[in-house]
């Protein structure tokens, strides 16, 4: 029988989705890849104003039968597996009430300076091998945007523009997006 203490930190195996259930509602953001807790501080107003624009934006041009959701949106594919991508698209046929528990169609990230490792390496991994087509890496800092797209069962760069250039792609719909843009008045 594995032992846990009573802060509820399991002892001598991995985390899973009921773990998670019982993380304190501090601000933090709790994910799990392969057993392994992430924990990520609340994200500061360059994120947040990014997040929500570029949301905004790929929800005006979503079509029929996908779904644009931000974050807090968990993406829970096994019992030791569950992420929250800053934005995502997903099949409506793949949403529960609660969740989406296959791939979605596209999956974001909104860099934060402690989630920039997590993020290029750890969670890109795991998006790669839950087979979601493609995933894009938001630097709000810059800002930038790099797209990678599944090919083969593994991610290629296929984008990356930077300030006021234009990202022009067509997976997983059609749409134009400038990184400057997503900042609003803050990019001034």
């Amino acid at each position: 029988m594995t032992a846990t203490r009573s802060a509820g930190i399991p002892q001598g195996r991995p985390f899973t989705v009921d773990d998670l259930e019982a993380m304190p509602d501090d601000g933090n953001r709790y994910e799990l890849i392969d057993g392994m807790l992430v924990v990520s501080p609340a994200p500061g107003t360059r994120h947040q104003k990014i997040l929500f624009q570029l949301a905004v934006a790929l929800n005006a041009v979503c079509p029929n039968g996908l779904h644009v959701f931000p974050a807090p949106f968990a993406v829970r594919m096994t019992s030791t597996t569950e992420l929250q991508p800053d934005v995502l698209v997903a099949r409506e046929e793949d949403l529960t009430e609660k969740l989406l528990s296959a791939a979605p169609v596209l999956a974001v990230e909104v860099l934060l300076p402690s989630s920039v490792i997590n993020d290029l390496n750890n969670k890109k991994a795991a998006y790669e091998r839950m087979g979601v087509p493609s995933y894009w890496v938001v630097d709000p800092q810059a800002p930038s945007i790099v797209v990678f797209e599944l090919v083969d069962g593994r991610y290629e760069q296929a984008a990356e523009v930077k300030d006021s250039d234009v990202l022009s792609v067509e997976r997983p719909f059609p749409v134009r997006i400038v990184p400057r843009e997503l900042l609003g008045t803050l990019a001034s």
